[in-house]
């Protein structure tokens, strides 16, 4: 118990909330369907039962070999660090999936950040992608402008995905019982992104400046970047936003304006 508390593991036991999460999930016949963190199988399995196959990914040896004695014959165990893999390589073999592979998982809190942004850097392999977030990195996905959860990684993931929280999950719904809420989101996958950035790495540095020190004004934060007020009140302007507009009151679109202006010079 040790071990798996320091992993981070804590399990879902209802069953009514696993049913919902196949639910939201939709594995069909014809998918692949990849499963962070398989734990006892309480998902792996029902997954296993209406999709083709099932890629389950489990750090823990102990909970391995459990899931190795269901031999389920569409079943695949992976016995490794999901921080440490890439899933390209897992998908190396998959290639008749193409197109139709999904990604699913409780994610330990520890690691929920870490795998977010692996799935922002290989998105193009996934049709969509259905995670048990704690709520506050949930909520934080799904904001929109104007709300005091709007951040990068609502900017980052609605550029890419559809983003949709569907329902909350009670402490009491695990064993053991994490301290916080959890929620359930789903990402679906663009055809193509809300707005093309000419470099996607400076715009996520562009992002995370703005909203460095919410408290300041957007132009105060961008200042950091080594532009002068007078190229940054040009930009906001153009962008049709006021010299006191904070982050949080700027939507994707304006962010990605502001940030083709302030190229060149950033």
């Amino acid at each position: 118990m040790r071990k798996r508390k320091a992993l981070g593991q804590h399990f879902l036991a209802s069953r009514s909330i696993l049913k919902k999460i196949v639910e939201v999930i939709s594995p069909q016949k014809d998918e692949l369907i990849i499963e962070i963190g398989a734990g006892k199988g309480a998902l792996t399995f029902p997954l296993a039962e209406k999709c083709s196959k099932v890629i389950a990914i489990e750090k823990d040896p102990t909970l391995v070999r459990f899931l190795l004695e269901s031999k389920r014959e569409n079943v695949v165990i992976l016995e490794k660090d999901v921080l440490r893999i890439q899933f390209q390589d897992v998908l190396a073999k998959e290639r008749a999936f193409k197109g139709r592979v999904k990604l699913a998982g409780n994610l330990p809190y520890v690691i929920s950040s870490p795998v977010l942004f692996k799935v922002l850097e290989e998105k193009d392999l996934f049709s969509k992608c259905v995670f048990l977030l704690q709520k506050e990195v949930a909520e934080r996905i799904v904001a929109r402008p104007g709300s005091k959860e709007y951040a990068p990684l609502s900017v980052f993931f609605q550029m890419d995905f559809e983003t949709r929280l569907h329902f909350t999950v009670a402490p009491g719904s695990f064993s053991p019982p994490p301290l916080v809420q959890s929620a359930l989101i789903s990402l679906m996958r663009r055809p193509d992104s809300l707005y093309a950035v000419r470099d996607k790495d400076r715009f996520q540095t562009f992002v995370r400046t703005a909203f460095a020190k919410r408290r300041k004004t957007l132009l105060n934060n961008l200042k950091s970047l080594g532009l002068s007020q007078l190229i940054i009140k040009k930009a906001l302007e153009q962008a049709s936003l006021r010299d006191y507009v904070r982050a949080e009151q700027v939507s994707i679109a304006q962010l990605v304006t502001l940030f083709e202006l302030l190229a060149p010079s950033s």
